[in-house]
Protein backbone atom coordinates (compact mmCIF):
# COMPACT_ATOMS: atom_id res chain seq x y z
CA UNK A 1 0.00 0.00 0.00
CA UNK A 2 1.30 3.51 -1.36
CA UNK A 3 1.01 6.10 0.99
CA UNK A 4 -0.41 8.32 -2.17
CA UNK A 5 -2.54 5.74 -2.51
CA UNK A 6 -3.58 5.79 1.09
CA UNK A 7 -4.31 9.42 1.22
CA UNK A 8 -6.51 9.11 -1.91
CA UNK A 9 -8.72 6.67 0.24
CA UNK A 10 -8.76 9.63 3.55
CA UNK A 11 -9.49 12.20 1.18
CA UNK A 12 -12.40 10.34 -0.14
CA UNK A 13 -13.88 9.25 2.92
CA UNK A 14 -12.74 12.41 5.09
CA UNK A 15 -14.21 14.88 2.11
CA UNK A 16 -17.49 12.90 0.57
CA UNK A 17 -16.64 12.75 -3.09
CA UNK A 18 -13.73 12.10 -5.36
CA UNK A 19 -14.05 15.99 -6.89
CA UNK A 20 -14.02 17.07 -3.38
CA UNK A 21 -10.94 14.61 -2.73
CA UNK A 22 -9.25 15.96 -5.57
CA UNK A 23 -9.59 19.55 -4.58
CA UNK A 24 -7.93 18.88 -1.17
CA UNK A 25 -5.31 16.79 -3.04
CA UNK A 26 -4.27 19.21 -6.13
CA UNK A 27 -5.17 16.28 -8.33
CA UNK A 28 -7.92 15.44 -10.84
CA UNK A 29 -10.71 13.28 -9.94
CA UNK A 30 -9.49 10.73 -12.48
CA UNK A 31 -5.83 10.50 -10.31
CA UNK A 32 -7.72 9.69 -7.37
CA UNK A 33 -9.92 7.69 -9.16
CA UNK A 34 -6.77 5.71 -10.44
CA UNK A 35 -5.22 5.50 -6.86
CA UNK A 36 -7.95 4.11 -5.04
CA UNK A 37 -8.21 1.32 -8.32
CA UNK A 38 -4.93 0.53 -7.75
CA UNK A 39 -5.42 0.48 -3.76
CA UNK A 40 -8.11 -1.70 -4.20
CA UNK A 41 -6.50 -3.96 -6.50
CA UNK A 42 -3.44 -4.34 -4.61
CA UNK A 43 -5.95 -5.49 -1.71
CA UNK A 44 -8.05 -7.16 -3.76
CA UNK A 45 -11.40 -5.71 -2.11
CA UNK A 46 -13.51 -3.17 -2.68
CA UNK A 47 -12.81 -0.63 -0.18
CA UNK A 48 -15.03 2.66 -1.17
CA UNK A 49 -19.05 2.75 -1.30
CA UNK A 50 -19.43 4.94 -4.37
CA UNK A 51 -22.28 6.92 -2.70
CA UNK A 52 -23.12 10.28 -1.71
CA UNK A 53 -20.84 10.76 0.65
CA UNK A 54 -18.66 7.75 -0.02
CA UNK A 55 -18.50 5.44 2.51
CA UNK A 56 -15.57 2.96 3.48
CA UNK A 57 -16.55 -0.41 3.41
CA UNK A 58 -15.96 -3.14 6.04
CA UNK A 59 -12.96 -3.99 4.73
CA UNK A 60 -11.99 -0.18 3.68
CA UNK A 61 -12.68 0.80 7.31
CA UNK A 62 -9.95 -1.80 8.14
CA UNK A 63 -7.01 0.12 6.25
CA UNK A 64 -8.66 3.47 6.74
CA UNK A 65 -6.72 3.44 10.54
CA UNK A 66 -4.09 2.28 9.48
CA UNK A 67 -3.73 4.64 6.99
CA UNK A 68 -4.14 7.72 9.26
CA UNK A 69 -1.28 6.38 11.41
CA UNK A 70 0.64 6.43 8.44
CA UNK A 71 -0.16 9.48 6.92
CA UNK A 72 1.21 10.78 10.28
CA UNK A 73 4.26 8.85 11.33
CA UNK A 74 5.47 10.20 7.68
CA UNK A 75 4.35 13.81 8.53
CA UNK A 76 6.33 13.57 11.87
CA UNK A 77 9.25 11.71 10.04
CA UNK A 78 9.92 14.68 7.72
CA UNK A 79 9.53 17.33 10.62
CA UNK A 80 12.30 15.17 12.43
CA UNK A 81 14.55 14.87 9.42
CA UNK A 82 14.10 18.66 8.90
CA UNK A 83 12.54 18.19 5.06
CA UNK A 84 9.01 19.46 6.04
CA UNK A 85 9.71 21.66 2.87
CA UNK A 86 9.65 25.60 3.37
CA UNK A 87 5.79 26.22 4.60
CA UNK A 88 7.06 23.99 7.18
CA UNK A 89 5.03 20.67 8.36
CA UNK A 90 2.03 19.70 6.31
CA UNK A 91 -1.54 20.32 8.07
CA UNK A 92 -2.42 17.08 8.64
CA UNK A 93 -6.49 16.35 9.68
CA UNK A 94 -7.09 15.35 12.83
CA UNK A 95 -10.37 13.49 13.38
CA UNK A 96 -12.01 13.10 16.47
CA UNK A 97 -15.24 12.46 18.12
CA UNK A 98 -16.83 14.86 20.60
CA UNK A 99 -20.64 14.55 22.01
CA UNK A 100 -22.77 17.99 21.55
CA UNK A 101 -22.99 19.03 25.37
CA UNK A 102 -19.46 19.11 25.68
CA UNK A 103 -18.60 20.64 22.51
CA UNK A 104 -20.96 23.58 23.73
CA UNK A 105 -19.24 23.90 27.28
CA UNK A 106 -15.66 22.45 28.43
CA UNK A 107 -14.66 21.37 24.96
CA UNK A 108 -14.21 24.80 24.07
CA UNK A 109 -10.44 25.84 25.07
CA UNK A 110 -9.50 22.62 22.79
CA UNK A 111 -10.44 24.76 20.20
CA UNK A 112 -8.96 28.09 21.01
CA UNK A 113 -5.85 25.65 21.24
CA UNK A 114 -5.72 24.38 18.05
CA UNK A 115 -6.59 27.49 16.71
CA UNK A 116 -2.60 27.86 17.33
CA UNK A 117 -1.28 24.31 15.78
CA UNK A 118 -0.53 25.74 11.98
CA UNK A 119 0.30 22.06 10.73
CA UNK A 120 -2.82 20.31 12.27
CA UNK A 121 -6.35 20.56 10.96
CA UNK A 122 -9.28 19.49 13.61
CA UNK A 123 -12.20 17.39 12.03
CA UNK A 124 -14.61 17.22 14.88
CA UNK A 125 -17.26 14.67 14.25
CA UNK A 126 -20.26 15.07 16.36
CA UNK A 127 -21.88 12.16 18.33
CA UNK A 128 -23.36 11.09 21.34
CA UNK A 129 -20.92 9.83 24.13
CA UNK A 130 -22.51 6.21 24.25
CA UNK A 131 -22.04 5.65 20.82
CA UNK A 132 -18.63 7.90 19.96
CA UNK A 133 -16.25 4.93 20.43
CA UNK A 134 -17.96 3.39 17.39
CA UNK A 135 -15.74 6.35 15.20
CA UNK A 136 -12.84 4.84 16.71
CA UNK A 137 -13.53 1.39 16.08
CA UNK A 138 -14.18 1.95 12.22
CA UNK A 139 -10.76 4.32 11.98
CA UNK A 140 -12.46 7.14 11.18
CA UNK A 141 -11.18 9.19 14.37
CA UNK A 142 -8.24 9.87 16.24
CA UNK A 143 -9.77 10.37 19.08
CA UNK A 144 -12.97 10.24 21.35
CA UNK A 145 -14.79 11.86 23.92
CA UNK A 146 -16.83 8.71 25.18
CA UNK A 147 -19.02 7.02 28.13
CA UNK A 148 -17.21 4.40 27.57
CA UNK A 149 -14.40 2.97 29.54
CA UNK A 150 -13.71 0.27 27.32
CA UNK A 151 -10.69 1.00 24.89
CA UNK A 152 -10.53 -0.15 21.65
CA UNK A 153 -8.18 -2.38 20.41
CA UNK A 154 -5.08 -0.12 19.24
CA UNK A 155 -6.43 2.55 21.86
CA UNK A 156 -5.95 3.88 25.42
CA UNK A 157 -8.56 5.14 27.63
CA UNK A 158 -8.05 8.41 30.04
CA UNK A 159 -10.76 9.33 32.75
CA UNK A 160 -11.53 13.23 32.13
CA UNK A 161 -14.47 13.75 34.53
CA UNK A 162 -18.55 13.85 34.64
CA UNK A 163 -20.64 15.64 33.37
CA UNK A 164 -23.58 16.56 35.40
CA UNK A 165 -26.79 16.88 34.08
CA UNK A 166 -30.15 18.33 36.04
CA UNK A 167 -33.88 18.07 35.22
CA UNK A 168 -35.09 21.83 34.90
CA UNK A 169 -38.24 23.20 32.87
CA UNK A 170 -39.63 26.87 31.93
CA UNK A 171 -41.64 27.88 35.08
CA UNK A 172 -44.77 27.77 33.03
CA UNK A 173 -44.60 24.13 32.28
CA UNK A 174 -44.14 23.37 35.70
CA UNK A 175 -46.76 24.68 37.03
CA UNK A 176 -49.19 23.56 34.38
CA UNK A 177 -48.18 20.20 35.09
CA UNK A 178 -47.52 20.71 38.78
CA UNK A 179 -49.71 18.26 40.74
CA UNK A 180 -49.93 18.69 44.61
CA UNK A 181 -45.72 18.22 45.66
CA UNK A 182 -44.52 16.30 42.20
CA UNK A 183 -45.54 16.39 38.62
CA UNK A 184 -47.76 14.16 36.36
CA UNK A 185 -44.53 13.19 34.33
CA UNK A 186 -46.96 10.63 32.52
CA UNK A 187 -48.50 13.93 30.89
CA UNK A 188 -45.56 16.69 30.63
CA UNK A 189 -44.05 16.86 28.30
CA UNK A 190 -40.34 16.19 27.60
CA UNK A 191 -37.65 16.90 25.40
CA UNK A 192 -34.82 14.73 24.12
CA UNK A 193 -31.96 15.63 21.79
CA UNK A 194 -32.03 12.86 19.00
CA UNK A 195 -33.07 8.90 18.97
CA UNK A 196 -30.33 8.09 21.24
CA UNK A 197 -30.86 10.41 23.87
CA UNK A 198 -32.19 8.44 26.77
CA UNK A 199 -31.58 10.71 29.78
CA UNK A 200 -34.94 11.89 29.90
CA UNK A 201 -36.22 7.91 29.78
CA UNK A 202 -33.89 6.78 32.70
CA UNK A 203 -35.66 9.32 34.89
CA UNK A 204 -38.70 8.63 33.78
CA UNK A 205 -38.29 4.20 34.19
CA UNK A 206 -36.62 5.51 37.78
CA UNK A 207 -39.90 7.34 38.52
CA UNK A 208 -42.35 4.14 37.69
CA UNK A 209 -43.50 6.10 34.73
CA UNK A 210 -44.93 3.59 32.11
CA UNK A 211 -46.95 5.88 30.17
CA UNK A 212 -44.61 7.48 27.33
CA UNK A 213 -45.50 11.53 27.47
CA UNK A 214 -45.19 13.23 24.59
CA UNK A 215 -42.14 14.06 23.46
CA UNK A 216 -40.28 16.77 20.95
CA UNK A 217 -37.03 16.24 19.61
CA UNK A 218 -34.12 19.65 19.26
CA UNK A 219 -31.14 18.07 17.78
CA UNK A 220 -28.81 21.51 18.62
CA UNK A 221 -27.35 21.90 22.19
CA UNK A 222 -27.90 25.69 22.46
CA UNK A 223 -31.35 24.66 20.83
CA UNK A 224 -32.45 22.10 23.16
CA UNK A 225 -31.65 24.43 26.36
CA UNK A 226 -33.49 27.47 24.16
CA UNK A 227 -36.68 25.01 23.98
CA UNK A 228 -36.58 24.29 27.17
CA UNK A 229 -36.47 27.52 28.47
CA UNK A 230 -39.63 28.35 25.29
CA UNK A 231 -41.80 25.40 27.44
CA UNK A 232 -41.66 23.36 24.62
CA UNK A 233 -40.96 20.63 27.02
CA UNK A 234 -38.71 19.49 30.79
CA UNK A 235 -35.25 17.79 29.89
CA UNK A 236 -31.97 17.20 31.94
CA UNK A 237 -29.61 19.72 30.62
CA UNK A 238 -26.15 20.20 31.64
CA UNK A 239 -25.68 22.18 34.66
CA UNK A 240 -22.83 23.87 32.82
CA UNK A 241 -25.44 25.28 30.59
CA UNK A 242 -27.52 26.50 33.07
CA UNK A 243 -25.99 29.41 33.94
CA UNK A 244 -27.85 31.40 36.22
CA UNK A 245 -30.74 30.52 35.13
CA UNK A 246 -32.48 28.67 38.11
CA UNK A 247 -31.23 31.58 40.72
CA UNK A 248 -33.11 33.82 38.36
CA UNK A 249 -36.03 31.50 37.76
CA UNK A 250 -35.73 31.52 34.23
CA UNK A 251 -35.79 27.74 34.82
CA UNK A 252 -36.48 25.27 37.77
CA UNK A 253 -35.44 22.04 38.88
CA UNK A 254 -38.03 19.45 39.15
CA UNK A 255 -36.42 17.59 41.82
CA UNK A 256 -34.90 18.75 44.67
CA UNK A 257 -31.39 18.03 44.13
CA UNK A 258 -31.53 15.15 41.64
CA UNK A 259 -28.94 14.80 39.11
CA UNK A 260 -27.02 12.22 36.99
CA UNK A 261 -23.32 12.59 36.94
CA UNK A 262 -22.36 11.19 33.37
CA UNK A 263 -18.70 9.85 33.48
CA UNK A 264 -16.27 11.17 30.61
CA UNK A 265 -13.66 9.38 28.66
CA UNK A 266 -10.94 10.25 26.52
CA UNK A 267 -10.32 6.76 23.82
CA UNK A 268 -6.76 8.01 21.95
CA UNK A 269 -4.81 5.87 19.78
CA UNK A 270 -2.05 4.05 21.66
CA UNK A 271 0.21 5.51 18.60
CA UNK A 272 2.89 8.12 19.83
CA UNK A 273 3.09 11.14 17.76
CA UNK A 274 3.83 15.13 18.92
CA UNK A 275 0.11 15.80 17.34
CA UNK A 276 -2.03 13.34 19.13
CA UNK A 277 0.36 13.84 22.62
CA UNK A 278 -0.60 17.63 22.06
CA UNK A 279 -4.64 17.01 21.31
CA UNK A 280 -4.37 14.97 24.26
CA UNK A 281 -2.86 17.03 26.15
CA UNK A 282 -5.57 20.00 25.09
CA UNK A 283 -8.23 17.66 25.96
CA UNK A 284 -7.25 17.14 29.36
CA UNK A 285 -6.02 21.10 30.63
CA UNK A 286 -9.84 21.64 29.08
CA UNK A 287 -11.28 19.11 30.88
CA UNK A 288 -10.02 19.77 34.72
CA UNK A 289 -13.33 22.10 34.98
CA UNK A 290 -15.57 18.52 34.71
CA UNK A 291 -16.58 17.34 38.06
CA UNK A 292 -14.43 14.74 39.53
CA UNK A 293 -15.99 11.00 39.46
CA UNK A 294 -17.22 9.78 43.03
CA UNK A 295 -19.24 6.71 41.61
CA UNK A 296 -19.80 5.05 44.76
CA UNK A 297 -21.71 8.66 46.37
CA UNK A 298 -23.88 8.80 42.89
CA UNK A 299 -27.93 8.66 43.75
CA UNK A 300 -29.81 7.15 40.83
CA UNK A 301 -31.57 9.07 38.43
CA UNK A 302 -34.07 10.96 39.15
CA UNK A 303 -33.76 10.31 43.25
CA UNK A 304 -35.03 12.37 45.76
CA UNK A 305 -31.87 13.58 48.03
Amino acid sequence: MHLDQLRALLAVLDHGTFEAAARALHLTPSAVSQRIKALERDTGRVLVERTTPCRATDAGETIVRAARQMVLLEEDVRVALGDAGEGGAAAVHLPVAVNADSLATWFVPVLAAAAGWDDTLLHLEVEDEEYSADHLRRGAVVGAVTADPVPVAGCRTEPLGAMRYLPVASPELAERFARGRGYAWDAMPVLRFNAKDDLQQGVLRDLGVTVAPPASQVPSSEGFVAAVKAGLGWAMVPEAQLGDDLESGALVLLRQRAHRDVPLHWQVWTLQTPRITRLTEAVHAAARGLRPVRRSSLPAVGAQV
